[in-house]
């Protein structure tokens, strides 16, 4: 049975099965998440970009060694924010019964959801799933902090906005954005299901037991558009997001700098 057609009819069937409130599930620990995930991720690769590591010998950007500065902060961040992005996925896939799609844990809250994994399956039961995040984020950053870091430097080369133009930051989010989202989406899928499996009392997981063995049942048994599934979703949830992050992200670093000069 489908309960969500798309993005906007699960909006609709969540508001009035679940309630309003539910569409904010999982805001605690995806607050958390972000934090530390995007503080890593962001900080390391601003110190590898400082460092020069990101760069020619002429002093311009280079596409690759952007995207491997940026798949590295991307795991970094991912290991350390795993724990969060678990519980957030848990809470956010809770719903009534009659709406109900995968593993229902019953968490009552954040700290709940911690205590209840240590207990059942030891601190490492935190790291559940990382296997899908760190390919998810690594992929993703290197996607999304390449591309915005060309594209600006573009703009900027070429003089299409005057120069500190907030629409130069906002112009290379955008295209970030779409690299992302495109990028990311099958390990989103990936990663959604391994932290959302049960598991056994060993912590081996119920359908997969690992990210290859994931993806290789979603690719037979529902091809490679099995991959993409949501990918509507993802943009209105990825889009906005790194296109704010990128802007604020690239003004305070800019006021940073500047008020060291």
């Amino acid at each position: 049975m489908v309960h969500y057609r798309n993005v906007f009819h699960a909006f609709y069937t969540i508001a009035r099965y679940d309630g309003i409130a539910a569409l904010q599930k999982g805001l605690v620990p995806g607050l958390y998440y972000q934090i530390v995930m995007n503080g890593l991720r962001l900080g390391s690769y601003q110190i590898l970009t400082n460092a020069g590591f990101t760069r020619n010998q002429n002093g311009s950007l280079h596409y690759g060694k952007c995207m491997l500065a940026g798949a590295m902060s991307g795991c970094t961040g991912a290991f350390f924010g795993s724990p969060m992005y678990m519980i957030k996925t848990q809470l956010q896939a809770e719903a009534a019964e009659t709406i109900a799609v995968g593993t229902q844990h019953h968490h009552k809250g954040f700290i709940h959801a911690v205590r209840i994994t240590i207990a059942q399956h030891g601190f490492l039961g935190l790291w559940r799933g990382v296997t899908g995040a760190l390919p998810r984020v690594t992929v993703g950053s290197a996607a999304q902090l390449s591309s915005f870091s060309k594209a600006k430097e573009e703009i900027t080369n070429r003089r299409i906005f005057p120069e500190g133009s907030i629409f130069t930051s906002l112009t290379a989010s955008m295209v970030g954005s779409v690299f992302v989202v495109v990028a990311m989406t099958p390990f989103d899928v990936i990663s959604t299901r391994l932290y959302n499996q049960n598991v056994t009392a060993d912590g081996r997981g119920t359908l997969y037991s690992g990210f290859l063995d994931c993806s290789f049942k979603i690719f037979k048994k529902e091809g490679l558009f099995g991959f993409y599934k949501g990918i509507g979703a993802s943009y209105f949830r990825l889009g906005p997001h790194t296109i704010l992050s990128l802007v604020f992200w690239d003004k305070l670093r800019g006021f940073y700098v500047n008020s060291f000069k």
